[in-house]
């Protein structure tokens, strides 16, 4: 079945959140609404909507002029191959030497910055995220203090921003997994855009199990941008893929899960390097002891 959406940015909480409410009166009716903070710094916020119709580009005109929002991107996401059609008109992120965009920026991106390209709108991993921005600015920290990295794992890859910038820094081929189908098509279609074929390899995983990722292992630098219950779950498989010395960057951490996720992790042979918080989002880089 084809579906729309209907997405802008404004700058507010409650303006935002206004616009939401707004945006369920008009016919055809989205069959969902959702507001989110575009945790950049920016203060934009960012509107959404999902109709099973082809929206009123009128009405969301008129919305979008009440509520001072930018014009409605309105894509067409037919059947599971939406994820190729949509893109956020979302302004671009620098996190140290990286900076992620996408195509109707691509005039912006500097000649110092290594650059992420990303389209996969509707999958996490924008850099407009708390999360994402504090992996890209953990691995920036940590080339900045001499470490390059040798042998490296996304893992829960999601549109694996976080994959590619490993890969530019890195001698060797980037593992990049995710438990999801869609979010392993997605982190595909975003290596081909990048030019990074044969620099990070794309595959369907839970955690640690499967056989690329067991052959590839021990490695020196894995990211897992998930969520407080599976990293815990995913300490003693991570601490078994860590090659001694090695660090990981852990998010998806709210900021008040953080030290739960830090002893679980000590529990496995970690020590915490260091922690950021962006927004409500806490960041970690942990290495691994030596046994």
């Amino acid at each position: 079945m084809t579906t729309f959406t209907a997405l802008t940015t404004l700058p507010g909480k409650t303006p935002a959140e206004a616009l939401g409410d707004a945006m369920e009166t008009l016919s055809p009716e989205p069959t969902g609404v959702g507001v989110f903070e575009i945790e950049d710094g920016s203060g934009l916020w960012e509107v959404g909507g999902y109709f099973t119709e082809r929206p009123d580009s009128v009405g969301l005109a008129l919305l979008a002029a009440m509520h001072g929002a930018k014009d409605f991107v309105v894509s067409e996401l037919p059947d599971r191959d939406w994820v190729a059609h949509v893109r956020r008109e979302l302004s671009p992120v620098e996190a140290g030497r990286f900076f992620v965009y996408g195509h109707h920026d691509a005039d912006k991106l500097p000649a110092s910055k290594i650059g992420l390209l990303i389209e996969a709108a509707m999958a996490f991993g924008t850099g407009h995220h708390g999360t994402t921005l504090g992996c890209l600015r953990a691995l920036d920290r940590l080339l900045d203090d001499g470490f390059v990295p040798q042998n490296a794992a996304d893992i829960g890859c999601g549109t694996a921003v976080l994959a590619m910038a490993a890969a530019h820094v890195s001698a060797n081929q980037v593992l990049a997994s995710d438990i999801d189908e869609v979010a392993v098509e997605v982190a595909q279609a975003n290596v081909v855009a990048n030019g990074l074929e044969g620099r990070v390899l794309c595959i369907e995983a839970a955690g640690f199990d499967h056989p690329d990722l067991r052959a590839k292992a021990p490695f020196d630098l894995i990211f897992a941008n998930i969520l407080k219950g599976p990293l815990i779950d995913l300490a003693p498989g991570m601490a078994g893929a860590s090659a001694e010395g090695g660090v990981v960057i852990l998010s998806g951490i709210l900021n008040e899960q953080s030290n739960d996720v830090i002893a679980a992790y000590e529990q496995n042979g970690y020590k915490l390097v260091s922690r950021e918080e962006i927004v409500e989002w806490s960041t970690l880089i942990l290495k691994k002891l030596a046994e």
